[in-house]
């Protein structure tokens, strides 16, 4: 692998990481006619959605151990097989407690493809390299956000919305001829040797120890939360509330998407002309005023479509010069345990992420007002971390990184 191109390594690993996202997003235009098939309410629908990012949250405490125990392309395989298995069963489901049950299953297949990525990248990668690297993940990871939603939207208008989970299953097919013939193991067996359950509960113990590491992944993890609350309610909001059709909402939803990856590409230059510190400040400071202004927005009724997406678009490409940083800066001293601290990371993003989808839905499911105000008040709760951290030495301890 270290005779791998950097482009090479990042289309491999940002299309392992793109398996998970793909159960997401191709599904979502299929969420309003799903429920009406299966008799759901929106909330039980949503349910399917959360039993996989809670499956993908929970199932990274044990990829990214393992991965350190065993490697990086055995886990990877392992938990790809089990997707693909899970995603027969959910194009198969006749009810929406099952269909619940196997998307629990199936994320936690998924989750192999999201944290073990992030491991390779910091077996090869440090400081700037590494955020260019994870800039260019986020680049071929973007055909996912961008292009599933439609390819969704054309099997469901072709054969409903079952077809989406047999494609997905084609996906687990392509992530695995992948992981076995093109990567090659960026772990060696010498540094396994001190690798277990009990030093992965070690590692995982100093992580939590470590404020760095906490304030940096609940930066992250909350500003992924407010994209998940969109992600859960953008079908019923924009379908229902604003009448699009599903092509219309997957276009709709891959403007935004492109924002949030199209901004990340210029993450690594503008971290090196003015440091991470202060970009990511700048970025979660207008993340945060346009998730501010949707959520006025909405707050005396349903405003203009354009107005929302407008400000949508601006919140989530703020959100994609924050995140690959974050990601760098919480792993950067913690490369003997990055499958651990990748693990750990992602794990807490999700808990995060599944916490805001709750009270969002305790507030009114697939409602406008409540998916603004939700994402919203993730974005300000980022804002106001990220500028009590990244501030006085600390900024010029992490312009450095």
């Amino acid at each position: 692998m270290h005779d791998y191109s950097i482009g090479r390594v990042a289309l491999i690993l940002g299309l392992l990481q793109a398996v998970g996202p793909f159960a997401i997003d191709m599904y979502l235009p299929g969420m309003p006619s799903l429920g009406h098939e299966l008799q759901a309410s929106a909330t039980g629908v949503q349910l399917t959605l959360m039993a996989f990012f809670v499956a993908l949250g929970f199932g990274q405490l044990f990829y990214g151990p393992l991965s350190d125990m065993l490697g990086r392309k055995r886990p990877l395989i392992a938990g790809l097989a089990l997707f693909g298995l899970a995603s027969i069963g959910c194009a198969l489901a006749q009810d929406i407690e099952t269909l619940i049950l196997l998307r629990f299953i199936q994320g936690l297949g998924a989750c192999a493809a999201s944290v073990i990525p992030r491991a390779v990248v910091r077996d090869l990668y440090t400081g700037h390299e590494a955020t260019r690297m994870m800039g260019l993940l986020m680049l071929v990871f973007s055909v996912s956000p961008i292009l599933a939603p439609l390819a969704g939207s054309l099997l469901i208008d072709l054969a409903g919305w079952r077809s989406v989970f047999w494609a997905i299953t084609g996906v687990a097919a392509i992530g695995g001829l992948l992981s076995t013939l093109g990567l090659k193991e960026t772990r060696p067996r010498e540094q396994r040797t001190q690798s277990s359950w009990s030093s992965a509960f070690s590692g995982y113990a100093l992580l939590l120890r470590d404020r760095h590491f906490l304030a940096m992944v609940l930066i992250g993890g909350l500003g992924m939360a407010g994209f998940m609350v969109y992600l859960a309610n953008a079908s019923f909001v924009l379908i229902n509330h604003y009448g699009l059709s599903a092509r219309q909402f997957s276009l709709a939803f891959a403007l935004n998407a492109a924002a949030f990856i199209g901004a990340a590409q210029f993450g690594p230059w503008l971290s090196r002309r003015f440091g991470m510190a202060r970009l990511m400040r700048a970025s979660l400071s207008g993340f945060a005023l346009s998730m501010l202004g949707a959520a006025l927005s909405c707050w005396g009724g349903l405003p203009p479509l354009a107005t929302l997406i407008g400000l949508l678009f601006v919140g989530y490409g703020c959100l994609g010069l924050t995140l690959p940083g974050v990601s760098v800066l919480a792993m950067d001293r913690h490369g003997a345990i990055a499958g651990t601290a990748a693990a750990l990371m992602g794990s807490l993003h999700f808990a995060v992420g599944a916490l805001a989808m709750l009270l969002v839905g305790w507030l009114g499911s697939g409602q406008p007002l409540a998916m603004v105000l939700g994402i919203a008040g993730c974005a300000l709760a980022s804002w106001a971390l990220g500028l009590a951290v990244l501030t006085g030495q600390r900024q010029a301890a992490l312009t450095d990184v």
